[in-house]
């Protein structure tokens, strides 16, 4: 009891003050039945009352999608439609009979006009199947860290494919700060190229995060690749990385762990940013951030350098990295200490000095490593396969100067991704442009096939 105690007052603190999820989600289920006991006795509901519809699955039950509401009544609703937004449900989810029956029998003896009780709307959740572990049934296990498992599993009330983040929990510490983190920013950030949170369960033992399932990420995409990825799918893939990063970035949001491992690929080609237990709200007030972020392959020189005043420029670094890896397939920085990381990378970009990164010479830190004076390398020697514009991207993404190194949002505008169209930028942050990312499973399909020709020719060959 204490452990949860602890964990609901330090989320409590860490989540700012916002409609969640337990306040208004079914609200307008049960305000629709209510006003339907009212027009009972007041008589037909006035000309701008305006329908809802969502259907409940079992028939026989009393539907919602016949009830009408006055828009004069003194309570707020909300409609199914922003219901199934903020929730990335679908319209028809399964709401059980017995709850529909209940809601009825409740609004039958209710006051009139009177909003549901705080108390009501969570117990309605709970009637649901939301915050429960009977509802998800688990399929497999997909991966294990240092702190969580995640699990393949399936919605009883969607019957979609869900990803189960099982959290352990620890007597004396509760819930590790990285969850209540991840959860407190996810439940804000809705966007096509963001990972979706549909639930959180939590009970004595663990905690529970339930995602929208993907089927691969982009590391496992590289290696079914061969680490020969299609041109064409890198730029796809590179613009959907900025476009969730930007609308991160717009909210103040630092993602601070960018690789290939955190990206999801789902079968439509689209890309979605995932493991926010790193991140961080810049809005938050604080004079320093810690240094140990990003993993070390993709952590930019100022943090490498011991730097913890940094911002949204932190992730940009990192999209430099996964651009070149994507591009030739192998990481562009793959050091196993901090020093060789540097070495790499100013054996690459050039040792930096006061014209490249001013104020460089005063960090005691890099003047104790002293470096050898590398000189600058053409990154076209090194990554043939990206075009001038791709070269003019990447230059710009690994600047050692922070105040010069590009945004999310200047990116987004590259003329590297004019070949995809102007459309592209009036895209809703809800969706995705489909038609483009079928073009990737088109294209990795066509790539399979070429590695069978040439397997074929090569078998063909040895056996005469």
């Amino acid at each position: 009891m204490n452990k949860m105690k602890n964990f609901k007052r330090r989320f409590s603190l860490s989540v700012p003050r916002t409609e969640t999820i337990e306040e208004n989600e079914f609200t307008e289920q049960i305000n629709q039945l209510n006003i339907r006991h009212t027009q009972d006795r007041l008589g037909p509901p006035s000309h701008d009352a305006s329908p809802v519809s969502p259907e409940p699955t079992t028939p026989g039950a009393h539907s919602p999608s016949h009830l009408h509401y006055h828009s004069k009544a003194q309570h707020r609703r909300f409609s199914m439609e922003d219901v199934s937004k903020r929730m990335s449900l679908p319209m028809d989810i399964r709401l059980p009979p017995e709850f529909l029956k209940k809601l009825q029998l409740e609004s039958e003896n209710a006051p009139l006009c009177k909003p549901p009780s705080r108390m009501s709307r969570r117990a309605s959740l709970s009637d649901i199947g939301f915050g429960k572990l009977e509802t998800y049934v688990k399929l497999g296990k997909l991966g294990e860290g240092t702190y969580a498992t995640v699990f393949k599993g399936r919605s009883k009330l969607t019957e979609n494919l869900v990803a189960l983040k099982e959290i352990r929990l620890e007597h004396e510490e509760g819930a590790p700060c990285t969850a209540i983190r991840e959860v407190s920013l996810l439940k804000n950030l809705k966007h096509a190229n963001i990972v979706t949170l549909h639930d959180i369960i939590h009970t004595d033992r663990c905690l529970t995060l339930v995602f929208e399932y993907l089927d691969s990420d982009l590391k496992q995409y590289l290696d079914n690749c061969g680490n020969l990825m299609s041109m064409h799918n890198v730029k796809i893939f590179m613009f959907q990385l900025l476009r969730g990063l930007s609308y991160c970035h717009k909210r103040k949001i630092l993602h601070r762990d960018l690789k290939p491992q955190n990206l999801l690929i789902n079968d439509k080609g689209e890309l979605k940013l995932a493991d926010f237990g790193l991140a961080r709200a810049k809005s938050v007030p604080t004079k320093t951030y810690s240094n140990e972020v990003v993993t070390l392959w993709y952590r930019p020189p100022d943090v490498l350098l011991g730097s913890t005043e940094y911002s949204t420029p932190i992730d940009m670094w990192g999209v430099g990295c996964i651009l070149y890896e994507m591009a030739t397939g192998r990481p562009m920085f793959p050091g196993a200490t901090v020093k060789e990381e540097l070495h790499l990378i100013f054996r690459l970009l050039g040792t930096p000095t006061e014209d490249t990164w001013p104020g460089i010479s005063s960090n005691e830190e890099f003047r104790s490593y002293l470096f050898p004076q590398y000189r600058p390398q053409a990154l076209i020697n090194h990554v043939p396969r990206l075009d001038t514009e791709g070269i003019d991207l990447l230059s710009a993404l690994l600047l050692y100067d922070t105040r010069s190194r590009i945004s999310s949002e200047a990116a987004l505008r590259h003329p590297y991704f004019l070949s995809l169209g102007d459309n592209i930028h009036n895209l809703a942050d809800s969706k995705t442009d489909t038609q483009t990312c079928l073009t990737i499973q088109v294209s990795h399909f066509y790539v399979c096939l070429f590695a069978l020709f040439v397997f074929f020719l090569l078998f063909s060959t040895i056996f005469h």
